[in-house]
């Protein structure tokens, strides 16, 4: 139970039976102050979870992309949680490039970003990476193909790498029927193209991969 509140004639000084009583006058708050800090609180709460809800709205859409950019829908959320468990069980999305890339010590990731890479046969599942030193792309899950003549099936996981100092262009698009399907293109210095579409997130890669390219062509060009 709180005790009662009490108020006193004047406030209570230091006494020699109470050295550490002090009085500690309330200053009087200014009604026009108050307003105006309680206003700009509330716009910066406001601009704030306006910012979330847009982060928040930018994912939810960029995921179901994501999961609908595959053949099965249903497949694809199971590959993506098997890709994120395969992720934690491995230490991280660095290991896993490293070893998938044979990556010298030297050579840091800076970004990765799940996606589908465009390809004659659909699109594929897996992983965009960006390191100091190139662009690359390895799928989630081995891909079935024929060897000797057809006579057998062999299994391989699709790679794409391109050195940075090869990269020529990192070019956003979007479909002109659909524009919620947006695509990021890779053209190569001797001209090959990549296409990736179905970002998580998008705006992110985009701006990551054009800020290193743009980064290491100025290098190249002191």
């Amino acid at each position: 139970m709180q005790p009662a509140a009490r108020s006193w004639s004047s406030p209570p000084a230091a006494t020699e039976a109470s050295p550490y009583a002090m009085p500690s006058p309330v200053q009087p708050a200014s009604s026009n102050g108050t307003k105006e800090a309680v206003k700009n609180a509330l716009s910066r709460w406001g601009r704030k979870v306006g910012e979330a809800t847009r982060k928040a709205e930018d994912l939810s859409r960029n995921t179901w992309q994501h999961l609908r950019t595959a053949p099965s829908i249903g497949e694809a959320a199971v590959a993506r949680i098997a890709q994120g468990t395969k992720v934690l069980a491995e230490g991280g999305h660095d290991k896993i490039f490293r070893r998938a890339f044979s990556a010298p010590p030297d050579e840091q990731l800076r970004k990765s970003y799940a996606c589908y890479l465009s390809t004659a046969a659909g699109p594929v599942m897996g992983i965009l990476y960006l390191s100091t030193a190139r662009v690359a792309f390895c799928s989630d899950s081995p891909l079935s193909y024929d060897a000797g003549g057809g006579d057998r099936t062999e299994w391989s996981y699709y790679k794409v790498a391109i050195p940075l100092h090869r990269l020529r262009a990192a070019s956003a698009s979007a479909s002109e029927l659909k524009p919620a399907e947006k695509f990021i293109q890779l053209v190569s210095a001797d001209k090959h193209e990549f296409w990736f579409m179905g970002f998580v997130n998008y705006d992110g890669a985009v701006a990551h991969l054009q800020e290193a390219l743009s980064g290491f062509h100025n290098l190249q060009a002191l």
